[in-house]
């Protein structure tokens, strides 16, 4: 890898009204290892402050809007003045760094147990039988099977997602991400294998739309739209989701995000899943598809090396690029871009909690060198 100052992802840009002095994300990312209150722990203190740069911009792993909302033991909760207090040594620790955060806010939805929400089934917008492991206080276990939603209980959904929201702006967030990504609650509403309802919520790609729009409309309401961005996996497979029209579906929904002046959409790329590259060699298309449609920035994830993207920037078919797993294990990863520098390997048994170890005891480039 070769040093260079020229790099369009090293160049200056923009999400909503905030100025970026590059364009590498911090990718929202799943490491289990808040405190048994759901409140971030002093490690996700530093791994977020290790990963702050001047002029560069960080999205948190999910939390959660509401206790029976988790999927995860050791997932962060943003649902108690508490989750406020320790978020807050998360923003102002970045802050220092010269760095801007947002919150990504999801609610679980049929990836849950009955342990994690007072021994009630999970939720979703319809019963479709699947199966995967969820993390609870016996370990990884399969899901609970879950039930549909009634009509009369979305409204208080919406309402702790405006909650959450106003919850993260008093923790010192920069902005706020709606997960409508990857078989979580809001994803499950927009595409049709997941959603069979006949109601308003349910059937024509309009009424699916409906419970991501008013999210985001709540999350709006706290914020203003432009420090608002949205996650969407077209055709991704985590959590077993799928469409029968994905180009129609996600098309329309970018469509209808385009009306609200949105920070940014976030877009998976299909070629992974979670933390697994499905086929190595495969270009990114979803935000290739997407930026047809959506008139706003756009931030590309999933698989990206420094190449890649670099070549999707320049290709306009992305405005940033958000990495996850060389993030996870360079905190320094701008800086190492920059100076075409090797990146070093990261740890895949710490991607889904533990200690420290291989979460927070990557050195940066000056403690390397020095090694």
């Amino acid at each position: 890898m070769n040093a260079s100052s020229e790099l369009k992802l090293l160049s200056p840009a923009r999400v909503g009204p905030l100025s970026l002095a590059h364009r590498v994300v911090l990718a929202p990312m799943t490491r289990l290892r808040s405190d048994a209150d759901d409140s971030p722990s002093a490690m996700m203190v530093e791994y977020y402050r290790q990963r702050a740069s001047q002029g560069g911009l960080l999205i948190t792993e999910s939390a959660h809007p509401s206790y029976d909302s988790r999927g995860y033991i050791g997932a962060p909760g943003i649902y108690t003045n508490a989750h406020v207090e320790a978020w807050r040594k998360i923003t102002d620790a970045v802050h220092a760094r010269g760095a801007r955060i947002f919150m990504q806010i999801a609610h679980d939805g049929r990836q849950s147990h009955v342990d994690l929400s007072w021994g009630n089934a999970p939720v979703a917008p319809s019963v479709v039988p699947y199966e995967t492991t969820v993390f609870t206080q016996n370990g990884w276990v399969p899901n609970s099977p879950h039930r549909a939603l009634e009509l009369d209980e979305i409204p208080a959904l919406i309402r702790s997602f405006r909650d959450a929201a106003a919850r993260a702006k008093d923790s010192g967030f920069d902005g706020v991400e709606l997960h409508n990504a990857n078989g979580y609650l809001a994803d499950t509403f927009l595409q049709d294998g997941t959603n069979k309802r006949t109601d308003a919520y349910g059937g024509s790609v309009e009424k699916r739309a409906r419970f991501s729009l008013e999210a985001v409309e709540a999350f709006a309401s706290v914020w203003g739209a432009d420090r608002v961005g949205v996650r969407v996996s077209p055709s991704g497979r985590w959590g077993a989701i799928s469409d029968n029209h994905p180009e129609a579906t996600f098309g329309y929904f970018a469509q209808r995000l385009n009306e609200y002046g949105l920070a940014y959409l976030h877009v998976i790329e299909p070629r992974v899943m979670g933390t697994e590259t499905l086929t190595e060699g495969e270009a990114p298309v979803a935000s290739a598809f997407l930026r047809k449609v959506f008139t706003g920035p756009i931030i590309a994830a999933g698989g990206f090396d420094r190449d890649g993207a670099e070549q999707i920037l320049q290709r306009g078919d992305a405005d940033l690029v958000a990495f996850g797993r060389w993030f996870s294990s360079n905190p320094d990863l701008p800086e190492r871009f920059r100076l075409g520098h090797a990146l070093a390997p990261y740890n895949r048994e710490a991607f889904w909690g533990g200690d420290e170890r291989g979460y927070i005891d990557f050195p940066s480039l000056p403690e390397h060198a020095a090694a």
